[in-house]
């Protein structure tokens, strides 16, 4: 479709502007949601030492190697190793140790014969053991040093999202503080003489100011923290004052919702027009777009009112912006590709985003559908919450049958 901007190019330029914040260095407790901005090296090996895998027996292989229920092999139990303890027990031939699961192996032994393994169990297992059972090499049920990792060992990489299983494994490599990006600081701010607070009584012609809520939600997910949230009218220079009062508490970005489009009161364009440029890009929803910088380097972005259309607009522009901020190494979610279950229309040039719901009743065959009824009406809210992903079908495309191979973009 003449006249439009494609969604690459439009995001190319707003990644240009997106630069990573500058790092700083937190505790690891305090690292969740953060993104790593230095590679995380290993300072302990994992493990430490050579530990027990299981509850049993440190024995040398040789004493034990032809046990067997008909033919078992009586050992001296010398010592007893909780985790944690500090004892090297010498262990002469003849001879074994209790030991209990991530206690050091005694520097004698090389084999674990698990309690399982031996006639008495963990009842009467100290003083004498009989093993019924013999380890099938030596080392096995031995967790051998530095299996996993040794000193000096990347661990994670720069760009990596620290969730609950990264942060054990920084711990785990004896690493007590990282350098993070901050997060990013958003002003959100919704236009409109309609909206109203939710859960405030309405006249005709007014809407519940929703788009807030949706934003901040997103934001928080992209690993942004929200310093301002408020709703101007479509009159007055209420864009303008937002963008000063974001400005005193930090905000790295400004998202305005509504007020970019071709009407007569679209207060964001005609407040903001020598501050950002607005586009129109060839995608549905999310035609309108508006984008640009304060001279501190702020990012303005002026997505349409509509909810879905805000939606579809953040998740194709904002977030990646956001985890650019943050230098995160992969700005992009995860992708399927997956059967359509029913047939639905695309709109002619223009790429589709239509939020869609996956069925996952057959493990075998999974499938997408439209979310809703009204497919990517840009108006429906409420349906918008049954979406866990967005169908994208190309700009090329006249119609998606059932059956056909569509890509998928997750968003939960």
């Amino acid at each position: 479709m003449s006249g439009l901007r494609s969604v690459e190019e439009q995001r190319a330029l707003v990644l240009a502007e997106a630069q990573p914040l500058p790092s700083e260095t937190v505790a690891l407790a305090h690292a969740h949601g953060r993104t790593l901005r230095e590679p995380l090296r290993a300072r302990v090996d994992i493990p430490v030492f050579d530990n027990s895998a299981m509850d049993g027996f440190a024995v040398h292989f040789a004493d034990v190697q032809d046990a067997s229920p008909d033919a078992p092999v009586r050992l001296r139990v010398v010592a007893d190793l909780p985790a944690g303890t500090a004892l090297d027990p010498a262990l002469a031939p003849g001879e074994a140790a209790r030991i209990m699961t991530g206690s050091p192996m005694p520097t004698d032994a090389d084999a674990i014969v698990p309690f399982e393994d031996t006639e008495g169990g963990l009842a009467d297992s100290l003083g004498e053991v009989v093993v019924v059972r013999a380890p099938a090499r030596p080392g096995l049920h031995v967790r051998r040093r530095g299996e996993d990792a040794v000193v000096g060992d990347e661990i994670l990489g720069a760009g990596t999202l620290l969730g609950g299983l990264q942060l054990g494994a920084a711990a785990a490599a004896g690493i007590a503080a990282v350098v993070v990006s901050p997060r990013p600081r958003v002003a959100v701010v919704s236009t409109g003489s309609e909206l109203v607070a939710p859960g405030e009584p309405l006249v005709h012609g007014q809407i519940p100011e929703s788009n807030s809520e949706l934003l901040a939600g997103l934001v928080a997910e992209a690993g942004g923290e929200v310093v301002l949230r408020r709703s101007v009218p479509d009159d007055g220079d209420g864009p303008v004052a937002a963008i000063s009062a974001a400005a005193a508490r930090g905000a790295h970005v400004v998202i305005f919702t509504g007020g970019v489009s071709a009407g007569a009161y679209e207060v964001v364009k005609n407040t903001l027009a020598d501050t950002m440029e607005f586009s129109r890009i060839a995608m549905q929803p999310g035609k309108p777009q508006g984008f640009g910088t304060t001279a501190e380097g702020v990012l303005l972005f002026g997505l349409p009112g509509n909810p879905v259309s805000a939606a579809v607009s953040f998740d194709v522009f904002v977030r990646p912006a956001l985890l650019a901020l943050q230098g995160r190494s992969d700005l992009d979610r995860a992708r399927l590709r997956l059967p359509a279950a029913i047939g639905w229309r695309t709109p002619p040039g223009r790429r589709q985003y239509l939020p869609a719901a996956i069925d996952r009743s057959d493990p075998g065959r999974w499938t997408v559908a439209p979310a809703t009824g009204g497919g990517s009406a840009s108006h429906l809210a409420g349906g918008l919450a049954r979406a866990e992903a967005y169908a994208i079908v190309p700009a090329e495309t006249d119609a998606v049958a059932a059956g056909d191979l569509v890509d998928v973009m997750l968003i939960s």
